[in-house]
């Protein structure tokens, strides 16, 4: 009998699910090793079903999702969950730093009939998550190669080195150094093969913190380009804000905010 995996969605874009529906080919083969018992996107539905591994897209945005969560973790052996959503509350992870109440109150005429938490979190902040595939979205090889590591027992390594690192490699032009751009490739861990700076644009912190990252010195950087602290202290406030590695460097230059 194969091993049964389920991916779950829960508040997200559905990117990091096509990591698995962009494999083509390798899916197939990924079906000769597992049972995708659970994964809505494609079209197997058993939720509720026992599996050896559980991916999980998306951040606890509502109280339906705190049961949801509950739940996979009791059914699964490994929980993994996948993307800047799941690992660090994501994009909507923005509506953390303000009033989010009074946004819901500007657009909906009743917002208490809403099933809203008071903020987006990332899944460990509610349950035991085993392994977490950092990026947005996540790539495909991330995937296979932690369904066949942990079905022999084995954590996937995980490269946390700088995006630097990864244009040195494939001799790609620092845009920071040559263009002034305001790059978070210094302190944002690879996994991207450095696609925006290889086309000229500056990475957007799209895979989380690298191991030991320098924030405050780059902040320092982005304010001798000429950037202003709210500019400096946007740049750090993306697509994984909730990280404490951004979120502080960006409190250091958010205007009236106390050290």
């Amino acid at each position: 009998m194969k091993p049964r995996i389920a991916v779950h969605k829960f508040s997200s874009c559905d990117g990091c699910q096509l990591a698995f529906l962009n494999l083509g080919e390798d899916l197939l083969r990924l079906a000769d090793m597992v049972d995708i018992v659970h994964f809505a996107e494609a079209g197997m539905l058993d939720e509720e079903g026992r599996v050896a591994i559980a991916f999980v897209e998306g951040s606890i945005a509502t109280r339906a999702d705190i049961e949801r969560i509950l739940q996979v973790r009791d059914n699964c052996d490994y929980l993994v969950t996948i993307g800047a959503c799941a690992t660090a509350g994501g994009p909507q992870a923005l509506r953390n730093l303000a009033d989010a109440s009074g946004w819901l109150a500007d657009i909906y005429a009743t917002p208490e009939y809403l099933d809203m938490l008071g903020k987006s979190s990332p899944v460990r902040e509610y349950v035991k998550v085993d392994l977490e595939l950092w990026g947005c979205p996540v790539n495909s090889r991330q995937v296979v190669e932690t369904v066949r590591s942990l079905l022999f027992g084995a954590m996937p390594e995980q490269s946390q080195e700088k995006v630097c690192m990864e244009c040195k490699r494939r001799q790609s032009v620092c845009v920071l150094v040559t263009k002034g751009i305001p790059c978070l490739g210094p302190v944002t861990r690879t996994g991207c093969g450095a696609l925006c700076p290889r086309f000229g644009r500056d990475c957007y912190g799209c895979y989380g913190p690298a191991e030991t990252p320098n924030a405050a010195a780059l902040g320092r950087r982005f304010a001798g380009l000429g950037l202003v602290p709210e500019q400096i202290a946007n740049r750090f406030l993306n697509i994984n804000s909730h990280t404490e590695t951004f979120r502080k460097e960006a409190e250091r230059w958010t205007p009236g905010h106390d050290e």
